[in-house]
Parts: C-alpha cells; structure tokens; sequence
C-alpha cells in the first residue's frame, strides 16, 4: 500500500482529500448535530446530486462544456440550497423543519429528471453516488483543499458566536451577535464540506460521515470541546481505515468508511457502560 501511495498520483489525491474531509466532515457535524439539523445533510447531498446530474447533461449536449468538472456545478448547486433553506426556515417560523423536507424533494426531483435526460446512470455518476478511490483529480484536491482551509478559519475565528448559537440562541442575540447572518454564513459551510465529501464517500453517504463519528463522540465525550476532538478522530479513522479496505478489496470506499464509523459508534455505545459519567454535558465548552 506504501509503495503504491508514492507510485499513483490519483492514490495520493485520494488519501489526502480524505484527510482533510475527515477533519472538516466530523467538525462541522459536531455544530450541526447539537442544532438538531442531522438531516440537513440529506436534504443538501439529494441538492448536490441534481447539480451533477445538471452538469453530466450540460456536458453531453454542450461541447464547449465537455471537460467542465461536475464538482463545480455541484457545489453551487448545494450553496444554493443552502441558501434556500435559510431562507424557507425563516418563511415558517413556527414550522422551521419543513424547510429540509422541501429542498429534499426538489433536489430529488430535479437529479432525476436530468439523470433521465443526460442518459441515465453511468460510471462517473455511479463514482459521485458512491465515492471512488481514483476519482479525485489533482483539481479537485486544491479545491477540497480550499474548502478546509475555509470551514476550519471560519469555525475558529467564530467558535465562540456559533456555539452560543447552538446551544442558547436566544441568549446570543441578546448579547448582539447578528444570528440570521452566522446561521446563514453556517448553512453554506455545510454545503461546501458536503460537497467537498461526496468525491471520496459518495453523495448517498456523505451524511453518514458528518454525524457518525459525532454521535460516537457524544457518548464517550465530557464537554463540546472534547466532542470536537474525538469526531475528528473518529472520522480520520473512518476514511483512512475505509480507503485502505476499499483499495484491498475493490470497494466503493463510501460503503467501507460508513461501515467502519458505525462500528466505532457500537464500540462507543458498549464503553458508555464504563464511563457512567460521560455524554456531552452543554455545560462544558
């Protein structure tokens, strides 16, 4: 495996897009998870899913779009939804939920319809639904790259605003912190690490890494700060162990990482009987 790390480009993008989807994945999923927000990440890979299926069609029917990457479309496509979903929670204040379920369905729909028209499901399709290990470019690494570079500044340079938000919302706008636009600035960070994901474990299951090693981590951690650290961990072991497993046996490396998170998550679950007094207390930063 070493040996062919330094032999294969594509295996060298592959294991260093998921070492920075491992920290950024379970990093923002431990802010979305205590929001209570776990299936935003459903609703805006199905948004991402019909951003690709919009740029595999513009690329058939288009020439001068033919070596356009789908990973840019697809990332506007979820900034988009992103953005829609902030906007439809603020539209039903009383019914915030309904927002996810209505993006979903038409991120569903759209994909479908243009999956139909760009001629059905085919291999580089197959790779974006499930994550492959010799998908990543050299292009999509420095993008990926980007992207970590961005969540990781953003999230230190506001931990503070974003955890009061998370977990005393009323108390942070009272104490001035302009909420709507940290809410706002917060949904279009989700859509950028989801976007980020889907090349190495797939838009199907890319929900999977960013609130698995979360939910480990919850059960084992004393304090949000600790929760931050173990899901950082737990999601690096996921897509290294998934990428080494799925090189081996020729597997899509999407099913392989989801399969090692939730064991991690049983063994998290079976040492809570150890450790009575752990579990994310919000008292502890």
């Amino acid at each position: 495996m070493i040996a062919a790390l330094f032999h294969y480009h594509f295996l060298q993008n592959t294991f260093l897009a998921g070492i920075l989807i491992g920290l950024i994945a379970p990093l923002i999923g431990s802010f979305i998870v205590v929001r209570r927000l776990s299936l935003i990440a459903d609703a805006l890979s199905h948004v991402t899913l019909s951003g690709i299926a919009v740029s595999l069609f513009l690329s058939s029917k288009l020439p001068v779009l033919a070596g356009l990457n789908p990973l840019y479309i697809g990332t506007g496509f979820s900034v988009l939804g992103s953005v829609l979903i902030e906007r439809l929670r603020g539209v039903y204040r009383h019914y915030e939920e309904l927002a996810i379920p209505i993006i979903m369905s038409g991120g569903i729909g759209i994909g479908l319809i243009f999956i139909s028209v760009a001629g059905g499901y085919n291999v580089d399709l197959m790779n974006y639904l499930f994550g492959s290990v010799s998908a990543v470019s050299r292009a999509d690494l420095w993008l990926i790259l980007g992207i970590a570079v961005i969540v990781a500044a953003v999230i230190l340079l506001l931990y503070k605003e974003l955890f009061l938000l998370s977990f005393d919302e009323e108390y942070a706008k009272v104490s001035g912190i302009p909420a709507k636009t940290i809410h706002l600035l917060f949904m279009v960070l989700i859509a950028l690490v989801i976007s980020a994901a889907m090349r190495i474990v797939g838009i199907m299951l890319v929900s999977a890494l960013i609130t698995l090693p979360v939910a480990a981590s919850i059960r084992i951690s004393r304090g949000f700060k600790q929760t931050i650290l173990f899901s950082v961990l737990f999601g690096e072991i996921s897509v290294l162990g998934g990428l080494v497993t799925a090189f081996y046996l020729n597997l899509p490396p999407g099913g392989t990482i989801v399969v090692i998170s939730i064991a991690i998550l049983l063994l998290a679950v079976y040492m809570k009987r150890f450790r009575p007094g752990a579990g994310l207390n919000k008292k502890k930063v």
